[in-house]
């Protein structure tokens, strides 16, 4: 496994970020990213098991915080219901919803999913029902695919737009090594795995810290056009023992604008409430 230390939001959801007390965080790249080993069989569970590992390889304590952006919530939910004991506290930031979850009421979630671009109804729909044609689907070249993947200005806030314009002007040395072993093990396989079904639903889960302890929060941007507001306040109702902070003009991207992350940050490790955006 490969990790890297680094200040938490200054690259994609293709990591996730540890961190001990006392120490530099880290990045976790999912299987398939960078120079991680792919995992045919990568699924939620395994991906907690291979964050608790590398924390022992690293010496991180028994008991560590996690971060995980975007796509990568879906291996803080899992560090949630496999390894709740090792954690000493969870920020997940707009993190991914999977629209077949079984306590969703089935009008809300079918109209959310509505509300996503075509492109993107049409992906998430083959990478839940048809997994076995997500390649197929994703590198086919007559009809549009993931309006994520291929960055539809469609699918992103004004927010959102301001910062892909400042990160298109950086070098992609590090976006380009992120993906060296092929789209299908990096992207493809986080749709099937964030999409597909899972072995526990995230609204059934238990509060880690009943002494308050530590905490859980969830960060979500009201104009995010990628993860639907109204999915991630349910989700909030249903686990009342998270934290759940809304910023009123944050879009999909809202973590990668200036002080946002010191604000995850203090209220995750520290109790700090953020200011007003």
């Amino acid at each position: 496994m490969e990790y890297r230390k680094t200040r938490p939001g200054t690259r994609s959801s293709q990591y996730m970020h540890l961190i001990a007390p006392r120490t530099s965080p880290c990045l976790f790249p999912r299987a398939g990213y960078g120079e991680s080993d792919p995992n045919p069989k990568r699924d939620v569970k395994s991906e907690a098991l291979d964050i608790e590992e590398l924390a022992d390889q690293l010496e991180l304590g028994q008991k560590f915080y996690v971060l995980g952006a975007s796509m990568g919530g879906y291996s803080v939910w899992g560090c949630l219901q496999y390894i709740p004991h090792r954690l000493a506290g969870a920020a997940l930031v707009v993190p991914v919803i999977n629209y077949w979850w079984p306590s969703f009421p089935a009008e809300l979630s079918r109209q959310a999913f509505k509300k996503l671009v075509v492109p993107e109804q049409r992906t998430l729909w083959i990478a839940h029902n048809v997994p076995s044609l997500l390649y197929l689907w994703m590198t086919q070249k007559w009809l549009p695919s993931s309006a994520a993947a291929m960055h539809n200005p469609e699918i992103f806030s004004k927010h959102d737009m301001e910062v892909l314009q400042k990160m298109m002007a950086m070098p992609r040395t590090i976006e380009n090594k992120s993906r060296q072993q092929g789209t299908y093990e990096s992207i493809h396989r986080d749709l099937l795995v964030a999409f597909g079904s899972w072995d526990f639903d995230p609204m059934n889960s238990t509060n880690p810290f009943p002494q308050n302890e530590g905490s859980v929060h969830i960060w979500q941007g009201y104009e995010d056009r990628l993860v639907l507001v109204e999915l991630q306040r349910y989700i909030s109702k249903k686990l009342p023992w998270i934290k759940y902070h809304e910023v009123p003009e944050g879009g999909h991207m809202f973590m990668l604008v200036d002080g946002w992350t010191d604000r995850i940050l203090k209220a995750l490790l520290v109790g700090e409430e953020p200011s007003a955006a």
